[in-house]
């Protein structure tokens, strides 16, 4: 392999006197110069690297290309919801009319950008069944710790100061704890049953004036439907609770049935998981909040509102929980998922939901042989293996037998993203597959047939996959001393 291509850092690619520009010797000498204080100039050389032009533009070319995303592979990251983004959304969301629209231009000569904000609000609104939406938090967590706290001015306006439990399934995103602890509240768990759904004794267990709410997410993180959700919002609400909604997995539902319609009180939803805009890399993302009526006057402003067809930025709003972000949130993700849930339309919405639960339910039932199945039956948009079957090298009782670690590291000797991994912790060997409704019959054949030759490795030949991956530019790094022993400057060796 390469090395200049994949094993250097720009750093080490540095070679003295090396540019990849020409400028006059003193290109600022028309320009008045200012004398900077002592303690802001430098004493040593910033120590950025010297390249030309073509190694610059090679190296980075090179890294890029070892990047995995949606546009390069099946990613069939479980709980997650990577689906292909359509390149019509970046299309709109790249019209000068928004890239260049100042966020703090007043109203009055932003109205289309605001009508987009209000209609994407009344469409989710739509879809899940709830009275408002505000789409101004930043990300899933951001959206959680929001819906959180509008549960909580909602008890606390009321006098209520003794709810401060939020009741989680022992199956949830860890998010859903963290936020819920950021928020000042405290978390009480309840336990699931052999099937995957939510113990009803369990949670009467915990019920009473203390509980502020409960958080759930359905389809559950092992892809099951709760369907006793009507008992379980029952339950909350007559202790005084309200129902939060992780919409982590809203995307098998999509035009089926609505959160609202179960129940709920309060939901947030991942723009960039289930409406196509982009997932991963650090961002952005988009977590719209969205609450049933009776709870509007708590979501965060700016508010966007119309009065008499004029579009309007309310900026306080009685019981409102005040800003919590910069402007309207992330509008160019905004605008991406306007434009896919305009080219899905009303009519298609429904097929979201389908197709990724067909796609997934294929899978399973194809692989089922090989892998083990903690839970039979119907899935949903997801579904979670316990590693290998012992008969194919899954046996715990070998000290060397395959672990679910070594089939994803194997995985990605074939180009495929490898799963999620020993999530949920329900699962000591958890493997979580989504699919999502983008991928064809094709993909999802390549991905079964190679799932099952991993498989069939593990039993015949198990060194093949216990020291993969082998055609990646890096092979197995140690996780532990990376954690223990994080080297983030660069230093420079003596030649």
């Amino acid at each position: 392999m390469n090395k200049t291509c994949y094993g250097q850092l720009i750093f080490e690619l540095s070679r003295p006197g090396r540019k990849g520009y020409s400028l006059p010797q003193n290109p600022w000498a028309d320009t008045p110069q200012e004398t900077l204080p002592a303690a802001l100039v430098r004493t040593q050389p910033v120590g950025l690297p010297e390249a030309d032009e073509p190694t610059v533009a090679r190296h980075y070319t090179n890294m890029s290309n070892n990047n995995f995303g949606v546009d390069t592979g099946f990613y069939p990251l479980g709980s997650c919801t990577m689906k292909y983004n359509p390149k019509i959304n970046e299309e709109v969301a790249a019209l000068p009319g928004f890239t260049s629209l100042h966020p703090a231009l007043p109203a009055d000569y932003a109205q289309g950008a605001l009508r987009l904000y209000d209609e994407t609000q009344k469409i989710l609104a739509e879809l899940t069944g709830l009275a408002q939406f505000t789409l101004n938090p930043y990300a899933g967590a951001h959206g959680e710790l929001t819906g959180l706290m509008v549960i909580r001015s909602y008890h606390m306006k009321r006098g209520d100061t003794a709810r401060t439990k939020i009741i989680i399934p022992d199956s949830a995103h860890g998010t859903n704890p963290a936020s819920a602890a950021v928020c000042g509240l405290s978390i009480v768990q309840v336990k699931s049953l052999p099937d995957g759904t939510i113990d009803i004794d369990s949670l009467k267990e915990v019920l009473g004036p203390d509980v502020a709410g409960m958080m759930m997410t359905n389809p559950n993180t092992l892809g099951i439907f709760e369907h006793q959700i009507p008992e379980i919002a029952r339950l909350v609400h007559d202790c005084g609770g309200l129902m939060y909604y992780d919409g982590a997995n809203f995307n098998p539902i999509v035009g089926i049935c609505r959160p609202g319609d179960m129940g709920f009180d309060v939901m947030h939803i991942n723009l960039h998981k289930t409406f196509s805009t982009p997932h991963g890399g650090g961002g952005p993302g988009s977590g719209p909040v969205g609450v049933r009526s009776g709870l509007e006057a708590f979501l965060p402003c700016p508010k966007v509102v119309c009065r008499d067809g004029h579009y309007e930025l309310v900026k306080e709003d009685g019981e409102t929980l005040g800003q919590i972000s910069s402007h309207l949130g992330n509008y160019g993700i905004i605008v991406r998922a306007y434009a896919y849930l305009l080219s899905i339309g009303r009519e298609n919405a429904h097929l979201v939901g389908q197709l990724s639960v067909l796609n997934a339910n294929y899978i399973k039932e194809c692989l089922k042989a090989f892998y083990k199945l903690p839970i039979d039956g119907l899935c949903k948009h997801e579904f979670v293996f316990d590693g290998l079957r012992e008969d194919y090298g899954g046996d715990h009782s070998d000290p060397a037998h395959a672990t679910t670690l070594d089939v994803a590291k194997r995985l990605l000797d074939f180009g495929f993203h490898a799963p999620t991994i020993y999530f949920p912790l329900l699962f000591h060997e958890a493997l979580m597959i989504e699919p999502t409704e983008t991928e064809s019959k094709d993909t999802l054949d390549a991905f079964i047939a190679v799932m099952k030759q991993i498989a069939e490795e593990a039993r015949d030949n198990r060194t093949m996959v216990k020291t993969a991956p082998h055609n990646t530019p890096a092979g197995r790094p140690d996780d532990v001393r990376a954690v223990k022993d994080a080297i983030f400057t660069y230093k420079p060796t003596a030649d």
